[in-house]
């Protein structure tokens, strides 16, 4: 991938939008400017998980400001991601069109895991090197990532399903405090923290460290109240003066931004239900979070360190997959949808030689229909690297390399991601013998409805299974209203 000398990433996050802009020299990145509204996403998540009129409206309020920051930079020099209130709203496809068009970028909606992995890559390049192993804890608006890492390495990761938006919407209605809310608030979370407390337990790891909103907030609060920080201590005398209050609009706290008002009960309980279920005496608060994450990623894959790529060979490996014939398979499908391709479009070259390095790994679980139980697992499987839409589109291409395409013609929306399935398609054709062949020139094109290929008459005669299997890939693509046309010629 290119590099690029100032790059930005942008964080839908569940109660605030953050766009970060930097200057990258070498491996080292360097702020130049910021911007975050609180646009409280989240807060407009309704019963029935829709993002309702208001919150949509806000964020594309903000996105549009953002976009205007962002004009003039290359597309592969932001990346901006969504996280827990965009995973869950069943109108998040429709709001991200919208989104997009807004902010003038893609918006990618990352897995809980993969938030979690950006999460620590930013606190970690934030932090003096260590060797000691770290817990790092995220309570976002609308999901807690927990990471325990050494260096710059996250080795544990999980993301539960509770914030500081969603918790104090769900315990705090109004902005009431009581003791009962509180005590029910903070039970739910050690519930949730329940299922990871036997490898997140203060016996894994020697230091405690927060990162984002609620972690900042709570520090500044204890720190000019006079209790140094976050601390088993100090959060048990936040805890007194939340519920003397009784009331967010009541709330007289020094540190406390008015932002920050409405949600602060939310974070408060599940951060004091950590402390309490996995033994945390005492936390320092970072200042990276997930958006440097973002950027650290992204000048990873300036530098042919791609996260993407490490996923692929552990998925390879994982699975048994027959490494010569992905290498056949990814050589020449690369090839055809080079020819194929109206653009350079390093994106699309990059999905489809994932897809064909993967294209196998249903096998192991059984040959018939491998190409469904492969898309199955890239659909599902946790990829760091890759975002929930990259999983979806990689998943297509898997599930589309033999068989009907009416399975799939409702999940292809243009030319070029037929091209792509086109050229994989017919690499695993011409390598169903898992063998290396000489293969013949193929004088391939595209048309306005679809593909042509011109082969040599006399290779085709000599290969009549090949042959058989290319004029049944005429008929299949006529199913999905394309033309592929299979034309015999003699060269010299």
């Amino acid at each position: 991938m290119q590099e690029y000398s100032t790059i930005a990433a942008v964080d839908l996050g569940s109660n605030s939008f953050r766009l970060q802009v930097a200057r990258v020299s070498e491996d080292h990145i360097y702020p130049l400017d910021s911007l975050r509204q609180n646009v409280r996403l989240g807060a407009g998540l309704t019963a029935d998980k829709l993002l309702d009129a208001d919150s949509q409206a806000r964020a594309i309020e903000c996105l549009k400001l953002f976009g205007e920051r962002l004009r003039g930079l290359a597309p592969h020099a932001v990346r901006a991601v969504g996280t827990n209130t965009l995973r869950v709203a069943k109108n998040a496809p429709a709001f991200l069109a919208k989104a997009q068009a807004a902010l003038g970028f893609p918006i990618e909606v990352i897995a809980g895991r993969e938030e979690a992995r950006l999460i620590y890559l930013g606190v970690a390049h934030s932090l003096p090197a260590s060797r000691e192993q770290r817990l790092v804890v995220d309570i976002g608006g609308g999901s807690t990532e927990l990471i325990i890492g050494v260096g710059i390495k996250p080795r544990k990761m999980e993301s539960l399903y509770m914030g500081c938006v969603s918790h104090s919407r769900r315990f705090f209605p109004g902005g009431k405090i009581s003791k009962a809310a509180m005590q029910a608030a903070e039970t739910a979370a050690r519930l949730e923290l329940q299922s990871v407390e036997a490898e997140f337990s203060a016996s894994h790891w020697r230091e405690a460290v927060g990162s984002s909103g609620t972690a900042r907030a709570l520090a500044d609060i204890l720190e000019q109240g006079g209790h140094g920080g976050i601390s088993a201590d100090g959060l048990e005398k936040l805890r007194q003066a939340l519920l003397k209050a009784g009331d967010c609009k009541r709330l007289d706290l020094p540190g406390l931004k008015e932002e920050r008002r409405a949600v602060i009960p939310g974070g408060f309980a599940i951060m004091a239900a950590i402390f309490a279920e996995l033994g945390v005496e005492h936390m320092t608060v970072a200042s990276g979070a997930l958006r440097e994450g973002v950027l650290y990623d992204l000048v990873g894959r300036f530098h042919h360190r791609d996260m993407r790529d490490a996923t692929v060979d552990h998925l390879m490996r994982r699975y048994q997959v027959d490494s010569a014939q992905a290498t056949r398979v990814e050589q020449l499908s690369a090839a055809l949808l080079a020819r194929l391709s109206e653009a350079d479009d390093e994106p699309a070259r990059q999905r489809l030689a994932w897809a064909a390095r993967l294209h196998e790994i249903g096998i192991s679980i059984a040959h018939s229909g491998y190409h469904k139980h492969g898309a199955y697992i890239l659909e599902h499987a946790d990829m760091p690297g890759f975002s929930k839409m990259e999983q979806g589109r990689l998943s297509v291409l898997v599930r589309a390399q033999r068989g009907s395409l009416a399975k799939v013609q409702g999940l292809v929306p243009a030319m070029d991601e037929w091209a792509a399935i086109l050229a994989l398609r017919l690499a695993v054709i011409m390598y169903r013998s898992r063998m290396d062949l000489v293969l013949p020139e193929m004088h391939i094109q595209r048309l306005q409805d679809g593909f042509r290929l011109k082969l040599d008459k006399r290779w085709i005669k000599q290969y009549p299974l090949t042959a058989a299997a290319l004029q049944a890939e005429s008929r299949e693509w006529a199913t999905v209203g394309l033309e592929f046309a299979l034309v015999t010629a003699k060269y010299a």
